[in-house]
């Protein structure tokens, strides 16, 4: 799995607030495979999952537009 945006600013998030993984997922009401995968940059994650997660740090998953890729650039 490639790591995302997300998947880095949560891993900082918690190593900041010094929480493993385990004590995120209690703390969030998450389990700990979502914190993992969440982690690990799994494209496919419940949203109000991630979102119930990030609540614990006073952030949220919103609408952002796109910005361009280097590699996509001609």
């Amino acid at each position: 799995m490639e790591r995302t945006k997300l998947s880095a600013t949560v891993k900082a998030l918690r190593k900041n607030a010094g929480l493993t993984q385990e004590d995120l997922a209690m703390k969030s009401g998450v389990g700990l495979n979502f914190v993992r995968n969440l982690e690990q940059g799994k494209p496919t994650l419940r949203m109000d999952k991630v979102n119930q997660l990030l609540d614990l740090f006073n952030y949220e998953l919103v609408p952002a537009k796109k910005t361009p890729s280097t590699e996509t650039q001609s």
